[in-house]
């Protein structure tokens, strides 16, 4: 038996999808065999295998006290109410699959960074991320159950949300721009991948970063994007031009479309190291560009 969190997720669809032929119990919010909003209770579970933990809050940089307080009653009370959930359960699992993310290293630039970098993010999302973790390497540690923490960058699937869907929506509506200078890289990969992966890891555990291997630049994936939109290739904008509009944006802070510290992050390369999945997992992924579909 396989349970499974943030079914109705973007990931938790792929996941659903690839688990769909297995014995699977879907957990959710508003939709699954199970329907109850961990941050607010415990929920009753069935005896389950293997735990797939994918629910969760992202995609939003929270404004206020409240937002970032959203962030840890979803990603941590959550997570808590789920493990004791389990505790209550007829049996234990044997092994548990965490979904984190690269966002606990709390870097904006940087080039093939492993695992073993400290985990020094600040804001809400990634330290709520950093707290799931030790909770949930705790609880298994104390009940010997295998303990996976996959730690994802950009993820690839039709209709992506965050920076990825961002960036369709812009090119779909024609404001979407590229900076001439720029050939910064970002770290993807296909959700599809995650999900053929879990059944071998999860039988092994570790803390393992997944990557495509291959890191696209924006230019590439924008490129990418617009042909399967049947659009123009977006424009190349100087970047002392965008510069200017920068500081303009830094009058109104994070609400601006473009700031400085944004576009540092925009013109920064990130990419992380996926060499341990590599060696322990004989992880083989497909570059995004290969086969990602932006739309369904």
């Amino acid at each position: 038996m396989i349970l499974l969190t943030g079914a109705s997720g973007f990931l938790g669809k792929t996941l659903t999808a690839f688990f769909k032929n297995e014995e699977l119990i879907t957990l959710g919010r508003s939709s699954g065999n199970i329907r109850v909003d961990l941050s607010m209770a415990i929920p009753q579970l069935p005896a389950s295998d293997l735990i797939i933990h994918a629910a969760g809050k992202a995609h939003l940089v929270p404004k206020t006290a409240q937002e970032k307080e959203a962030f840890y009653a979803a990603n941590v009370t959550g997570t808590q109410n789920l493990l004791l959930g389990l505790e209550r359960a007829p049996n234990l699992p044997s092994a548990f699959v965490f979904i984190s993310s690269v966002a606990v290293y709390g870097l904006e630039s940087g080039t093939l960074i492993t695992e073993a970098a400290p985990l020094l993010a600040t804001d809400a999302y990634g330290q709520s991320k950093i707290a799931a973790e030790k909770l949930i390497s705790a609880w298994c540690a104390k009940h010997q159950i295998i303990c996976t923490i996959l730690r994802l960058p950009l993820v690839a699937a039709p209709n992506p949300p965050g920076n990825l869907g961002a960036m369709v929506k812009a090119i779909k509506r024609g404001y979407y721009f590229e900076i001439a200078e720029s050939n910064s890289k970002k770290s993807v990969v296909l959700a599809k991948d995650v999900a053929q992966i879990i059944p071998l890891v999860s039988t092994i555990g570790g803390i393992y970063n997944l990557t495509d291997g291959y890191h696209p630049s924006f230019k590439e994936l924008s490129t990418l994007i617009a042909q399967q939109l049947n659009k123009a290739k977006p424009p190349l904008v100087p970047l002392a031009l965008v510069k200017a509009i920068a500081r303009v944006g830094d009058i109104f802070g994070i609400r601006a479309i473009i700031n400085t510290k944004k576009l540092n992050k925009i013109t920064s390369s990130l990419t992380f190291d996926d060499a341990l999945a590599k060696t322990k997992l004989e992880w083989n992924p497909t570059p995004v560009l290969d086969e990602f579909k932006s739309v369904p």
